[in-house]
């Protein structure tokens, strides 16, 4: 019998949605403290990582009774790098809503489009939802009053599209919390370099420290970490549709927090991207051996 039916049990459940709600805050933090002008991206994005990299190593260290050897991945800091950097810049100017649907949707999109150069060969039901969720994103990007600026927008697809990277890059992973803690490590001599080319622009305030260290360290640090606890009793689709909660999440959060709007152009654009990946995650769920 197929085992995606089996019911998960309650502890997972809960963590799983505080894990949901820490990715969502890394958007919120993120927003807060750069659209207020209260930090410099340059400096969120290399406290952020530097705070993370602490707290991974911190909870490896107590779960381990010490630290695991070091295992540095060039390529995953770099792509880890790429997206903290773009995701700091691209929220300058983004809402916390627009910002986090264009990053989940370039992932999911990205992560798509990677399976079918592999040789997946979707049915038509994920055709339908690959389109659906261009389709969103696309009307979310056309010109108008209440559109993104583009520069910021191009900025989180080249994030989404990093995370993307990284995620299949280490889909093979057998220790995810300490290969991204020692990644979260190896960002840090890129972070001190663009924070060096970039002095001339460095400004920070205690607030906007503190939501670095708050990103870094809780929404980053332990939402991974419980994000890797909770992975490995879910299934796919599962893994997948709650993910779908983030951009809604963080949508909410900028209303809460920052006084932003919802549009209606937002709500379209999500509901095609949205329910899109939706129909590409359900259409992976098959039935064997029944």
């Amino acid at each position: 019998m197929n085992s995606a039916h089996q019911s998960v049990p309650l502890k997972i459940v809960v963590l799983t949605i505080v894990g949901m709600f820490a990715f969502a805050a890394n958007s919120i933090l993120c927003r807060l403290a750069l659209g207020k002008g209260l930090i410099d991206p340059a400096s969120f994005t290399g406290i952020r990582l530097g705070s993370g990299a602490l707290m991974l190593l911190l909870i490896l260290s107590i779960r381990q009774r010490g630290l695991p050897k070091p295992a540095f991945d060039a390529l995953g800091a770099s792509m880890l790098f790429a997206y903290a950097i773009c995701f700091s810049y691209a929220y300058v100017d983004l809402s916390t809503g627009t910002g986090a649907l264009i990053l989940f949707g370039t992932v999911q999109l990205a992560m798509i489009l990677f399976g079918l150069v592999l040789g997946e060969r979707p049915k038509p039901l994920a055709w339908l939802g690959m389109v659906m969720a261009i389709s969103g994103l696309v009307y979310l990007l056309l010109p108008g009053v209440s559109a993104p600026p583009l520069l910021p927008a191009m900025l989180m697809a080249v994030a989404g599209f990093a995370w993307a990277v990284y995620s299949l890059h280490g889909k093979g992973s057998t220790h995810a919390t300490a290969d991204t803690a020692w990644n979260f490590v190896g960002t840090l001599p890129l972070a001190l370099a663009i924070s060096l080319f970039m002095h001339g622009q460095l400004q920070m305030q205690t607030a906007g420290i503190l939501l670095a260290v708050t990103s870094g360290a809780l929404a980053s640090g332990v939402g991974y970490a419980l994000w890797y606890t909770v992975l490995p009793h879910l299934t796919q689709t599962q893994a997948g549709n709650v993910q779908l909660s983030g951009p809604i999440i963080a949508s909410f959060g900028g209303v809460l927090f920052m006084n932003e709007a919802i549009t209606l152009r937002l709500v379209i654009a999500a509901g095609l991207s949205l329910g899109g990946i939706a129909l590409v995650i359900g259409s992976r769920k098959t039935t064997r051996n029944s």
